[in-house]
């Protein structure tokens, strides 16, 4: 398990700020609040990002535990409402960038499948059901290479246009290219998961252009990437 990050650390991590909103680069291995379990959890830590306001920020929207990268925060009640009322439009552009065992036969494309929430005695997870909830994906493969045991990778960039839970990780596996280190919809590995929120394109202004920020390639994800053809 992660343990909380100390306030140098959390400033590390900052990609933007404003009077509204910050974007983080939230690290993997760290769930953004505590759940039912409890245990260290991101939201201890955002007191560190008050800059001189009375309270700390609050989450705009949510990332899995073991995904990286761009995560929203509302600053004050205003932002909140502002950023929660974007993203519950789909207005706010998200780009993830995944390494998956195996390869989609097309090499862009669109996937819809609605997905549904089952809970079993072992868990809960996301299942792809036609009565389930609208889901949308747009995948383009960046490159491909060999892992180091001979297995196919490929680099697949992601643009979720509904935000459904592990909604990424279903479809790349729905598409016989999970992701690597997903353990729930990939099948057992050693490897932690492979998914990053990228970049993030957030139109918090209506007269001014859209926010961008784009989070760096964790340490766990740079040698699959680079046997894909990414270069730093």
């Amino acid at each position: 398990m992660t343990p909380p990050m100390d306030p140098g650390e959390m400033l590390k991590r900052l990609l933007y700020r404003d009077a509204l909103m910050l974007i983080i680069d939230k690290p993997a291995g760290l769930p953004v609040h505590a759940g039912p379990v409890g245990g260290p959890n991101l939201e201890q830590n955002l007191d560190a990002l008050r800059f001189g306001l009375p309270h700390a920020p609050g989450l705009a929207h949510r990332l899995d535990r073991d995904t990286s990268g761009c995560l929203v925060l509302g600053r004050q009640r205003k932002g909140l409402s502002r950023l929660g009322k974007l993203f519950q439009e789909g207005l706010v552009e998200k780009t993830y960038w995944a390494i998956t065992t195996g390869c989609p036969s097309e090499a862009e494309g669109r996937i819809e499948l609605p997905l549904r929430k089952i809970t079993q005695r072992s868990g809960w997870k996301m299942v792809a059901d036609p009565a389930g909830q609208s889901a949308v994906t747009d995948y383009r493969v960046l490159g491909t290479g060999d892992g180091p045991s001979g297995e196919k990778l490929a680099w697949i960039e992601c643009k979720p246009r509904t935000g459904r839970t592990h909604q990424i990780r279903v479809h790349l596996a729905a598409l016989g290219a999970p992701i690597l280190g997903d353990r729930q919809y990939g099948g057992r590995s050693e490897q932690p998961l492979h998914l990053l929120a990228r970049a993030v394109v957030v139109p918090l202004y209506p007269k001014k252009p859209a926010i961008a920020a784009e989070a760096p390639v964790p340490a766990h994800m740079r040698a699959a990437l680079t046997r894909c053809g990414w270069r730093d």
